[in-house]
């Protein structure tokens, strides 16, 4: 008949599965160090972004001053809440023209929530001035230009 089977196959140990405590805890600080120096490098990046709206709407907003001036033949009443040159409305910064004389205006832009502090002008030549920036962010400013990054470049 049948008979036993004499060498029986040695039973194994499983190995326990998962972390140890120790590694979970390496694994944790390496996240925390990683989010400490990237989370402020994505914060300026979408900061820059968000600043693409006042260069491209300061621009847009010249081109209409342009036009009323054209067919007025003086900048005094553009910038008003409607017509051809009525201030423009944006997510990050509200539109306004602190400036506006027969032949001169200048338009400006001025930031809001995440960039408050930070203003933009542009004036009847073309001239772009980035006149102010958030206190303590590290941003200059330029009277020749919008600037685009702490570096200070130029728009």
């Amino acid at each position: 008949m049948n008979a036993p089977s004499s060498s029986r196959a040695p039973r194994r140990r499983h190995a326990a599965r998962g972390f140890t405590l120790i590694e979970l805890m390496i694994t944790v600080a390496i996240v925390a160090i990683l989010a400490r120096v990237a989370l402020p490098s994505y914060l300026e990046y979408i900061k820059r972004g968000k600043m693409t709206e006042a260069f491209n709407t300061l621009s847009t907003f010249s081109l209409a001053m342009g036009q009323w001036y054209q067919d007025n033949r003086t900048f005094v009443g553009a910038c008003g809440t409607s017509g051809l040159a009525a201030a423009p409305t944006g997510q990050n910064f509200t539109y306004d023209c602190p400036t506006l004389t027969a032949t001169a205006y200048t338009i400006r832009a001025t930031g809001q929530n995440s960039l408050a502090g930070f203003t933009f002008t542009l004036d009847q030549n073309g001239v772009r001035q980035t006149t102010a920036t958030a206190s303590g962010s590290g941003w200059p400013t330029n009277t020749t230009c919008w600037v685009s990054n702490k570096s200070g470049t130029c728009y």
